[in-house]
């Protein structure tokens, strides 16, 4: 069962891991005080999907892309069994049935910086309106 997620262009250091899934849509949007990257313009948020097979390596490998300067960014995607939330460095991978571990994962993102109502990947979080 495939991966589908966002991943925000712009918190990328290099896109070319962009190269190895299918990019579903694209939303570009201008970034407001509220987004708290102040550095860029707009996000483009690529809705992605990501065969099963390669998600754990992808999870990795994208763990390791994310802009140096700034590393208060995450990406996340998941299918109906798993969760896969990842940060500069770090991966989260939550079993929805077993959903204890989204605790940990917003935890670390908000200890890295990113604002709290933005780490709103989890069932029952309230999503950030942008």
């Amino acid at each position: 069962m495939n991966y589908k997620g966002v991943i925000i262009e712009e918190s990328l250091a290099n896109t070319s891991i962009l190269d190895d899934i299918r990019i579903v849509d694209t939303k570009v949007e201008k970034v407001t005080p509220e987004h708290k990257t102040p550095w860029i313009n707009t996000w483009t948020l690529h809705t992605i999907e990501i065969q099963e097979e390669i998600a754990e390596e992808f999870a990795e490998q994208l763990s390791h892309l994310f802009d140096k300067e700034h590393e208060e960014w995450y990406a996340d995607f998941k299918n109906d069994i798993y969760h896969y939330i990842v940060y500069t460095h770090k991966v989260f991978k939550v079993d929805l049935q077993n959903p204890i571990k989204y605790k940990d994962a917003r935890a670390y993102g908000i200890s890295i910086g990113i604002p709290e109502y933005q780490v709103d990947f989890a069932p029952d979080d309230v999503v950030w309106k942008r």
